[in-house]
Parts: C-alpha cells; structure tokens; sequence
C-alpha cells in the first residue's frame, strides 16, 4: 500500500491477532509497528480493550477516545449475576434461565444460551472403574460428539467410534460426564418443545455456506432458541434478540493462566452485547457459584474501567505484562526429557549474562498440556522489566540458541509475549 495513510485494528483485544505456529507475532502489534514506521495514526477498537493498550491510555502512549453511547439501542442491557449455590440444576441450566428464556417465547423474542463448549460432553466415563475418553496422543479428553456417534479430541482432532461397553472393565453403563452445546440444545428442546432451538458452533457451521444459512435463519426470527459458542459472541445484530443467559463462566475464575479472568469479563461483555441492539431492551443472566467475586459485580454495573484497575493492581502486585515482558523459550520431542535436557542447556548458555540485562531466566518445565499430536512440549520463560531489556538480552541469546545444535527430532522456538503463560 504505497499511500497508506490509516491503519484501523477492529476487536483489538481478541487473541486470534496472536500467531500461534510458524512465524510468531501479534498482528495488532505489528500494526502499530508499521503506523509508526510510516507516521500514520492508527486506531485500536474495542469495547473492552487489551490490558496492555488501557495501560497504554493510562500512561498516555496512546490517545484515548470513548464512544459513551451505542450505535442503535438506546441503553445497555441489564446484566444479573444468578446464584447457583442452593439452586436444582437442570443438566446445567438454573430455573431462573429457564423461567427467562420462556417469558421471551410468549412475546415472540429471541434468547439465546452461551456455552463455550461444543459436543455433547466433554468426557466419556465409566462409574465403574474411573476409565474416561483419553486422547491416545495429547494430555486431553476426546468429547463425546453424540450427533456423529463420535469421539473426537479437540487439539489433534484424533477420532474413534463411542464405545459399547468400558474398555478396561466391559461394564455397558458408562456415561456422558458434563455438557457441550449439544446436550444444552437437547435440554433445551425437551423442556420447551414448541420452540425452534437452533445449536450454532463449529460443528453446525463448518463451511462458510452453512454458516451463512445459519445467520440468515437466526435473522428471518426461524429460529426462537439458539445454543452458542464464542461463534456467537461479537459481530451480530439481531433485533429480535433480548436475553442472553451464561453457563460454565465460572471455569476461567481460577484458572491457571493469568489472562483467563480478562478473557472471560471480554467475552461475558461481548456476548451480553447481542442483547438489546435493536428497540426492545436486553438481559443478560450470567450463572455463577461466585456471584460477589469484582469481576461480576464490575459486568453488572458494566464497568470495565473498575474491573481492569483491579486486574492491573494485581498484575502490577505479581509483575506481570503490561509490568514487565515475557517470552518463551518453547522445545518438543517424541520424548519429554529430550525436549527438559535442551531447554536446560539454553538456560546454562543464558545465566552468565542475563543479570546484566536484568532479566530473570526460570527453569525448565513441562507445559500443561505435555503432550499434543504425539509429541512431549516442555518450556522456559524468560522476565525482563521492560521490552528494551528483553529484546536486548533474545538478540544475544537467540546466536547460543542456534549453536546447540538439538537433536534431530526436538523442534524450538521463541515466542515473544506469548498468550498464555
């Protein structure tokens, strides 16, 4: 583009702009690389942006500029977190949702029930002797897709057959454990049989065509109930859509990556804005266990300022990014202890100089899903206080790096503020 003159990062927060495999790089960073490279401005929008460019705003690196009111509605929805603590669940669904989602069927409106978790159960187990559906090649559980009559991992997409009776005990009573979008879609239906129940997650839109259907139903109002993943969390407008009800948010609270509780209050509010975006107004009902924790009392109040001065406080408290930078050093092998023994060599090589750049360089470690694809992952993380010192310390670092020549099957790379940590 030789007369580049704006660069406009839409959804700046989300993690997609993150490249995972080959050349890694954060798209949205390399944008605002390249304005300043040929002195353009450049815009990054979001209703909930990055912790990383609020601090930005807060510091004043960048201009902020605030849109107070929406584009068509005339106010917010109303967002209620629902105690679940002493409440009879219905396969995961409180009477309060249901209660919701029924008012709506009698005034010919829309609801739809957000489950970031497609298939019909996450695990497939025996009661008898503890077996559960194992991915033969990754650290995960294959999901029982009912629809298929399949077993299916999520991360190498390995498949089998659902088996008949357990294979280690042969007991015939094993069972579904949990839920996924299709058995949410099965309950849904068998309580209000009536309604038109629409599932949309990858499973049902797996081509642009279908997917294309699926909106083009939602929008002709074909469609009284839908059963969404994240698929459905941003980018739509539906008029006739007025409640959204939240299952399983609870999952990401206490999770061990520290920016699952950013994610999760992003999503929650992304989601909860399909509600109300035409003249009928919006709720949102949000389940949780938990419902004084700051994250939720901020969503109903629809302060994300308030919810992301908490979550800096503590990032600052525990010297994580945007307080500090992070990268890591990535090795996998057919074996976990070919990938340790390398990651230990890379660190040895980086320990004589690294305190002169300030930067703290922790052991090797397996990551949490060890295996992935038939392959053992292990890392090393490396803290510098600030990207100078970082980038200064990896120049000099990444030359040893490529001198250790590993083995032939170990495969490594850098990933410079990577996503999950």
């Amino acid at each position: 583009m030789p007369r580049l003159g704006l660069i406009v990062v839409d959804e700046e927060h989300d993690a997609s702009y993150k490249q995972h495999e080959g050349v890694r790089y954060s798209a949205r960073d390399l944008a605002i690389w390249r304005a300043r490279q040929r002195s353009v401005p450049i815009v990054l929008g979001s209703a909930t942006p990055s912790l990383e460019s609020w601090h930005a705003a807060d510091t004043g690196r960048y201009r902020r500029v605030e849109l107070a009111n929406r584009a068509v509605a005339a106010s917010l929805p109303k967002v209620r977190p629902v105690d679940i603590r002493r409440e009879r669940l219905q396969n995961g669904v409180s009477e309060h949702l249901l209660r919701a989602i029924e008012a709506r069927l009698q005034r010919g409106e829309q609801s739809l029930v957000f489950l970031n978790r497609r298939g019909y159960a996450p695990v497939l187990s025996c009661p008898s002797c503890g077996w559960v559906s194992k991915c033969p090649h990754c650290t995960a559980n294959m999901v029982l897709h009912l629809a298929d009559k399949r077993l299916r991992c999520h991360h190498c997409s390995f498949e089998s057959g659902i088996p008949v009776a357990c294979p280690d005990c042969g007991n015939q009573d094993i069972q579904p454990f949990g839920r996924g979008t299709q058995r949410l879609e099965e309950t849904l239906g068998e309580r209000f049989p009536d309604a038109r129940v629409l599932r949309v997650d990858r499973d049902a839109a797996r081509t642009r065509s279908q997917w294309d259907a699926l909106l083009e139903q939602i929008g002709r109002g074909d469609a009284d109930i839908l059963v969404g993943t994240q698929m459905m969390a941003k980018g739509h407008d539906f008029p006739k859509l007025t409640f959204v009800g939240v299952l399983n948010a609870d999952s990401s609270l206490f999770a061990a990556d520290f920016r699952a509780p950013e994610r999760l209050f992003q999503q929650l509010m992304q989601v909860g804005g399909r509600a109300g975006r035409g003249e009928l107004p919006g709720e949102v009902m949000v389940q949780t266990q938990y419902p004084e924790h700051p994250l939720y009392q901020c969503l109903a109040r629809h302060d994300f300022a308030r919810y992301a001065a908490l979550q800096l406080e503590e990032r600052k408290t525990a010297r994580f990014p945007p307080f500090a930078a992070n990268a890591l050093l990535c090795a996998n092998a057919p074996e976990l202890a070919l990938a340790l023994d390398w990651l230990r060599q890379a660190r040895e090589a980086a320990l004589p100089f690294a305190q002169a750049f300030g930067v703290q360089v922790f052991d090797a470690v397996p990551m949490r899903m060890v295996r992935l694809a038939r392959r053992e992952r292990a890392q090393l993380l490396v803290e510098a206080p600030g990207r100078p010192a970082l980038q200064a310390f990896l120049t000099a670092w990444s030359r040893l790096l490529w001198a250790l020549k590993p083995a032939r099957e170990l495969r490594w790379h850098l990933d410079v503020d990577p996503a999950e940590v």
